[in-house]
């Protein structure tokens, strides 16, 4: 049995078995399916005119979007069957896991969580505070087919503590409450952690969030088995490991002597640099790196710190993990870049931005819809025998792309569909266009 139909089939047990939570199981499928599908933008509009189209479903447009609001959808449940679902979720014997936060930009002034939000990656001809959401999301780092993917698990909406007290923000009759990106990244972080229970869990993070304001909340709530990973700020100070002082009164020290910045020892450490040839960025390349174990005062505990050398720049990385190798550190957070190619095929080729629901509960099961679809399709790549075809294959680009998954997708679609696509899992009453129609997409 295919995965698709697999989940399919799951669903069925997660949500009611009477008339109305039958109804939301099979929009919610037929859904699923149409932004699955590379044929449209991910529209609540949209998405409705494919169903119809390509299935024969005639839905009202006020009972459809009375569905895309619900309150009773089960996403937690949902969420963790996808989890389940997950072959080798482990990398080397831990749960590896990407931190980060992205905007999501909307035109709609009364869209919900929109708010003026800075955008440290904009364009010379883009406007540096876009109208946009803000989105703190967990991924798994995970190989599939020899190539690093991001696996979206879980998100949160971050709104600024003037948009809370200001737009008086309320969800289901209840106020907004403020939270800080470090709070709701240690909750989702925790959440995912708590699935799996006894896994090591390692955060890929950048340098916001790679301090003790993330990294204290988190061993609170999951022990010494969770480990950070993260780029480390140049200014950041340094320390030798403290030498123990047998028959010496008084407490131990903590710290060594001061070693400098970053960047001092960037400089200091280049004469002890090594090469080493590691599979980075999809492509085999030889990095010049060197590497010692220090004190950082930031989270008051040894790091294994590796700088990065380039021709003129250079890049500090720092571990927890004291086991962790060179290369592997260097890998992983090379691998850490796919959640920011995840945000562009949520954005992008999903079509989260494009959508403009206002209502909060609509909004939410909106981009749950994205970041299940994103899921899904590499769960399918993950559970096939092969990889799929690269579309555009080139001398320098060999991985397989996010579409490449999408056109195989379609095409399985195409021929067995997910499992639900009417009325009866046993005997689907699929349109005879949506075969042809899915043949073409792919």
């Amino acid at each position: 049995m295919s995965i698709l139909r697999t989940l399919a089939r799951d669903f069925q047990f997660l949500f009611p078995a009477n008339k109305h939570g039958q109804e939301r199981l099979r929009w919610f499928v037929l859904t699923l399916q149409a932004i699955l599908v590379p044929i449209t933008l991910s529209r609540t509009s949209n998405l409705l005119r494919a169903i119809e189209t390509l299935f024969g479903v005639d839905i009202a447009q006020w009972r459809y979007y009375t569905f895309m609001a619900s309150v009773k959808l089960p996403w937690e449940a949902i969420w963790e069957r996808l989890w389940q679902a997950i072959p080798s979720p482990l990398a080397d014997g831990r749960l590896v896991l990407a931190l980060d936060d992205s905007i999501n930009p909307k035109t709609g002034k009364k869209i919900f969580a929109c708010q003026r939000t800075f955008d440290h990656a904009a364009k010379c001809n883009q406007s540096r505070w876009p109208w946009a959401q803000t989105l703190v999301t967990v991924g798994l780092l995970k190989p599939i087919h020899g190539r690093w993917s991001c696996l979206p698990l879980a998100f949160a909406f971050y709104l600024r503590r003037e948009t809370v007290s200001r737009g008086c923000l309320r969800v289901r009759g209840k106020a907004v409450v403020f939270a800080d990106k470090f709070t709701q990244a240690v909750a989702l972080i925790a959440r995912v952690g708590g699935f799996f229970r006894q896994a090591p869990v390692l955060v890929v993070t950048d340098s916001w969030f790679g301090n003790n304001g993330l990294f204290k909340p988190l061993r609170k709530r999951l022990g010494k088995r969770v480990q950070l990973l993260s780029r480390l700020r140049v200014n950041a100070a340094l320390y030798a490991l403290p030498t123990p002082a047998p028959g010496k009164a008084g407490r131990p020290r903590k710290y060594g002597e001061r070693l400098g910045s970053a960047a001092d020892m960037a400089a200091a450490m280049r004469s002890q640099a090594r090469t080493f040839t590691l599979h980075v960025y999809g492509a085999l390349r030889e990095v010049v790196a060197a590497e010692r174990v220090v004190m950082l005062k930031t989270l008051r505990c040894p790091v294994r710190v590796v700088w990065v050398y380039r021709r003129t720049q250079w890049v500090a990385l720092m571990s927890t993990d004291l086991t962790l190798s060179v290369e592997q550190i260097i890998e992983y957070y090379a691998a850490r870049w796919k959640i920011e190619a995840g945000y562009r095929e949520i954005k992008q080729e999903i079509g989260s931005a494009y959508t403009q629901t206002r209502n909060p509960d609509a909004v939410t099961n909106h981009l749950h819809f994205c970041l299940v679809a994103t899921t899904i399709t590499w769960l399918y790549a993950a559970h096939s025998n092969h990889a799929p075809i690269r579309r555009y294959a080139s001398e320098n680009t060999t991985e397989f792309a996010f579409a490449d998954v999408r056109r195989s997708l379609a095409r399985h679609l195409g021929r067995e569909g997910f499992g639900i696509d009417c009325a009866e899992v046993a005997n689907p009453q699929r349109k005879p266009l949506i075969a042809t129609v899915m043949r073409l997409v792919a």
